[in-house]
C-alpha cells in the first residue's frame, strides 16, 4: 500500500522506483528480491534537517534551565571532556535512533568531523555534515572544512556544510568568511538565528538590526543557508529569508523544553518560507524521533492558527520531501524516478487500526515500532526492525557513559 492507499506493485532498480503498478509477469528472477508487504504500507522516511547528532551521550544531563545557561554552565563544559572517539560512539548511537524511528538523512553541526562521517559511512545513512566554526577555532575550522568540501564532493551520501554556530559566536569578519567559502564551493551554510529573545536583543544593540537583517547586510544569506529556529523572525526577518530563498529548519521540541518560544509558522507560510523540521539534539529534545516532532508542531501551528493551520498532509511534506529537496536529494516521495527512500509500515500495529486515514494515522497516533525496514537508495539500512550492530553500539554507550563516570 503507497501513501495515497493504493494497493499496487513497486519496483526498485538501481536505486531508484522504476515502476509503480501491478506487476504483469508471475515469473520473477530468482536474482531480484521479493519483499512480501501485505498489510503493509510503503511510505516516504524523514529528513531531519538540524541535529547535534553526538549529543545524544548528553541526553538528559542538563534539564530544565533556559538557553544560555544549559549552553555556558553545563553543555560547553561537558564537550570540553569529549574525545573524537566519544562523538563516533555518540553518532552511532544518534544513527541507530534515527533509522529506528524513520529518518534517513540528517544535517549535522558537531565537533570532530571525520568521526563523524566515519559513523555516517558505516551504517550506510545519509548526511549533511557541518564544519562548526567559532570565533575560539576559526582558523583551524574554515580551512578543515575547505578540505572537508573537496574530498566528499562527489559523495552519493554525504554532503559537507560550512556550520558558523551563531551571531552571537562569531564574529562578522568569521561570518564573512564562513558565507565566502559556502558560496566558492556551492555547499550549504548551516546557522542558528533568533533562537532566543536575548540573542535578537544583543544582536540589535550591537549592530542596530536584527540577526537576519544583520546576516543579510554581512552577504551570508546571499549563499545557500539552513537556518535552525527562527523564532524571533519577524514580518520583515521572514520576508528576506524568502527572498533569499533561505531554508528553515523548526525544531519545537527544543524551542519549548528551553523556554525559547514559539516559532511563528502562519507567517512563515505567509511568505511561502521554505520550512522543514529538525529535532536539534539530544541533549535539548531529548530524542530524535521525527515523528514526534512532527506531530509537536502539527499541535503547535493548529494551537497558535486554529484547527485548520496545518493539515497533516501539509506537515508530512515538511517532514519528508521538503527536507530532502532542500539539499538536492531526488527522493522523500513514492514516485517514479525519484531515489528510493521509503519506510515499510505495520498496518497491523494496534496504532494504526482503524485506517481511515494512512497520513493521520502515521503522524498523530503511530510509535516507531510500527516501522518494520527502512530504506536508502533501495538498499535496506533496517530490516524486520533490526539495525546492525545497534545493541554493541547501545551497550558500549552504556558501559562508557554513567553518571559516576561523567557527572
Amino acid at each position: 500500500m503507497l501513501p495515497s492507499g493504493e494497493i499496487t506493485d513497486v519496483q526498485i532498480e538501481n536505486g531508484r522506483f522504476s515502476k509503480i503498478g501491478k506487476c504483469e509477469t508471475t515469473v520473477i528472477p530468482e536474482s531480484i528480491e521479493k519483499i512480501d508487504c501485505t498489510n503493509k504500507a510503503l511510505i516516504p522516511p524523514f529528513y531531519n534537517t538540524h541535529t547535534h547528532a553526538g549529543m545524544t551521550l548528553l541526553r538528559g544531563y542538563a534539564d530544565d534551565m533556559p538557553l544560555f545557561e544549559w549552553l555556558s554552565e553545563h553543555i560547553w563544559p561537558m564537550e570540553a571532556k569529549l574525545n573524537g572517539e566519544d562523538i563516533y560512539l555518540g553518532t552511532k548511537l544518534a544513527i541507530v535512533e534515527m533509522l529506528k524511528s524513520g529518518t534517513v538523512f540528517f544535517n549535522d553541526m558537531y565537533w570532530y568531523v571525520p568521526h563523524l562521517v566515519k559513523a555516517v559511512e558505516e551504517f550506510g545513512i545519509r548526511a549533511a555534515i557541518g564544519c562548526p566554526v567559532m570565533d575560539r577555532n576559526a582558523e583551524i575550522s574554515l580551512p578543515m572544512a575547505a578540505e572537508f568540501i573537496a574530498e566528499y564532493r562527489n559523495n552519493p551520501l554525504i554532503q559537507i556544510t560550512v556550520a558558523p554556530h551563531a551571531v552571537y559566536t562569531c564574529s562578522e569578519k568569521n561570518l564573512r568568511a564562513c558565507a565566502e567559502l559556502a558560496r566558492k564551493n556551492d555547499v550549504f551554510l548551516h546557522i542558528h538565528i533568533s533562537e532566543t529573545e536575548q540573542e535578537n536583543a544583543d544582536c540589535i544593540k550591537a549592530t542596530g538590526l536584527t540577526p537576519v537583517q544583520y546576516l543579510k547586510k554581512i552577504g551570508v544569506l546571499d549563499c545557500k543557508v539552513i537556518a535552525a529556529h527562527c523564532i524571533y523572525a519577524n514580518d520583515e526577518d521572514v520576508k528576506t529569508l524568502a527572498e533569499c530563498g533561505t531554508v528553515i529548519s523548526h525544531c519545537p521540541t527544543s524551542n519549548r523544553k528551553l523556554a525559547s518560544g514559539l516559532f511563528p509558522m502562519s507567517i512563515f507560510r505567509k511568505y511561502n518560507c521554505k520550512v522543514t523540521l529538525g529535532t536539534d539534539g539530544c541533549s535539548s529534545n531529548n530524542n530524535l524521533d521525527m515523528r514526534e516532532e512532527a506531530k509537536i508542531a502539527s499541535l503547535l501551528a493548529i494551537s497558535q492558527g486554529g484547527a485548520t493551520a496545518m493539515p497533516v498532509k501539509n506537515m508530512l511534506q515538511i517532514a519528508t520531501r521538503a527536507g530532502a529537496e532542500a539539499f538536492g536529494i531526488n527522493a522523500g516521495e513514492i514516485a517514479v524516478g525519484r531515489e528510493a527512500d521509503a519506510l515499510i509500515i505495520d498496518l497491523r500495529d494496534e496504532r494504526m487500526v482503524p485506517l481511515y486515514n494512512l497520513a493521520s494515522n502515521w503522524i498523530y497516533s503511530a510509535g516507531h515500532n510500527c516501522i518494520e525496514s527502512v530504506l536508502v537508495k533501495g538498499e535496506f539500512v533496517m530490516k524486520n526492525r533490526i539495525v546492525p550492530h545497534a545493541d554493541e553500539v547501545i551497550d558500549e554507550v552504556r558501559r562508557r557513559f554513567n553518571r559516576a563516570n561523567w557527572c
